[in-house]
């Protein structure tokens, strides 16, 4: 019951800053931007720590997708976060970064984009981060070439979501002389669906499983 209060009242400070309030007064308070790097505030109230780090992203989608345009497709917005811990033996989830740049793709199409932040910050400790988030305003979305090829990687994990909050999970191993792996979450379970092998990790290839 506690952690559902936390979840609402999280939820609920964020829907009565989205739009332009919560940009402005987000960017002094709960993430800003150091010349490319971009930090983040946590914890995040909207998601309540958990010792199990998959009930941590199991929660991450419905508390993103409450936010200002995250559902509005073309006109929609990304948010970036961190999954973090402070050797308390629990994962938290960071403030999500609205903070990237919108790219033209066509005439009238953009490719909306987030700075995956560089650190999060909690005053209650020293954060190691495990994971960075991400979400996509259209359905379906999975991850993009660029959100899978070595370059990008930085942390352990690395999810992203769409709007229909279907969650995408990839373990990069950079640097590691094996491939890097898949997942897509499936109730509270994940399934493998796609490797990228040592050769295709710069490009972010993915073969996939055969069933």
């Amino acid at each position: 019951m506690r952690g559902r209060i936390a979840w609402t009242v999280g939820v609920a400070l964020l829907v009565g800053c989205a739009g332009t309030s919560y940009f402005q007064s987000g960017s002094e308070t709960l993430f800003g931007q150091r010349g490319a790097r971009v930090w983040v505030k946590g914890p995040w109230p909207a998601v309540h720590p958990s010792a199990d780090v998959d009930e941590v992203i199991d929660q991450l989608c419905p508390a993103v997708m409450a936010l200002d345009r995250a559902k509005e497709r073309d006109y929609g917005q990304e948010y970036c976060g961190l999954i973090y811990s402070l050797g308390s033996g629990e994962y938290y989830a960071s403030w999500p970064s609205p903070l990237g740049r919108t790219t033209l793709v066509g005439a009238d199409l953009h490719r909306k984009s987030c700075i995956v932040p560089f650190a999060v910050r909690d005053d209650r400790g020293s954060p190691s981060t495990l994971a960075d988030f991400h979400s996509h305003p259209w359905f379906p979305s999975g991850m993009s070439q660029e959100d899978r090829w070595s370059q990008s990687q930085r942390w352990t994990l690395r999810v992203q979501f769409d709007s229909g909050c279907t969650v995408t999970k990839l373990v990069p191993y950079k640097g590691e002389a094996r491939p890097g792996e898949v997942y897509l979450r499936q109730g509270k379970a994940w399934k493998l669906i796609g490797y990228i092998h040592e050769a295709d990790k710069d490009t972010g290839f993915i073969t996939p499983v055969e069933d």
